[in-house]
């Protein structure tokens, strides 16, 4: 996928699939900077993964709260320092947030939840702009999900943050496009992390009876591989996705390892985008 030696930044990849994704991209020979808000598991990954590197290939861990502008800027300066500039960011540090109806949670959790998932995207990506366009290249990959794209009862806070996160997506992808920054969001589809043992510990009073059957049923299942939204952010990181930008794309529904096949298509279409659907999208007359 010709991403060897460039500089990837992931967060929130002291488990689950921030781990997955930055175990491929030392794989594939990438230098990469890891955090995450727990320092003990974060180097302990760290560790991990050098067994994977090759000569000459760099790994750097680091504590950091990405919702907390001050950690924000100075990963990246440590990074940058050890590493060098950065020419992929994937936002992946996020949270379920408080889980019950909306009136009766608590919203100091409630906001918490925005300021990880919202801001902790917002944060590294204005850190990582900097320096993508001093290089005139660049990708950054944001981790949206289900509450992006359909309503999640007892989820709002969730559900309101991924949202956001897929229409700061397009915006990026708009500010950047003369600079050759891809900006592109991910599905990584039903997953079984903590975030799933969350839901099943909540129970069905918190976040609702369908929910919590359908999350007993995916931890049965055994969830979609992590490796499918990992090699996703291996695609999207690459020269092959090259203008491919202002998408969520889904790791597990969507064909992307053919989509630069489509790429002048792509361009010039809102497919992989979120609307508002108007009456004549389906074939109904409201009147002016």
């Amino acid at each position: 996928m010709k991403i060897k030696n460039l500089v990837t930044v992931v967060t929130g990849a002291s488990q689950g699939l921030g781990r997955a994704i930055a175990r491929e991209f030392v794989k594939e020979g990438a230098h990469v900077g890891l955090c995450a808000r727990d320092e003990k598991l974060i180097h302990a990954v760290a560790d991990d993964l050098t067994m994977l590197k090759s000569a000459g290939q760099q790994i750097f861990a680091a504590p950091c709260d990405v919702s907390v502008e001050d950690d924000v800027e100075q990963f990246f300066e440590a990074v940058g320092s050890r590493l060098g500039p950065v020419n992929v960011l994937i936002n992946n540090a996020g949270v379920y947030g408080p889980k019950g109806e909306s009136e009766k949670v608590d919203f100091l959790e409630w906001a918490r939840a925005i300021e990880i998932n919202l801001y902790g995207t917002f944060l590294p990506c204005r850190c990582a702009i900097r320096e993508m366009k001093g290089l005139r290249r660049g990708k950054i990959i944001n981790l949206s999900g289900g509450g992006a794209t359909a309503p999640l009862p007892r989820l709002s806070a969730y559900a309101a943050s991924k949202a956001a996160v897929v229409r700061l997506t397009e915006t990026l992808a708009e500010e950047l496009r003369e600079f050759s920054i891809d900006v592109n969001a991910i599905a990584p589809g039903a997953l079984n992390t903590r975030l799933l043992e969350e839901i099943l510990s909540a129970g069905p009073d918190a976040v609702g009876e369908e929910f919590y059957q359908k999350s007993l049923k995916q931890r049965e299942s055994g969830g979609v591989p992590l490796e499918k939204a990992a090699r996703l952010c291996i695609y999207l990181a690459s020269e092959m996705s090259d203008g491919i930008s202002g998408k969520l794309i889904s790791a597990q529904w969507d064909p992307w390892e053919n989509l630069h096949a489509f790429r002048e298509q792509l361009a010039n279409t809102d497919i992989y985008t979120l609307r508002r659907i108007v009456p004549e999208d389906r074939g109904k007359e409201f009147g002016t």
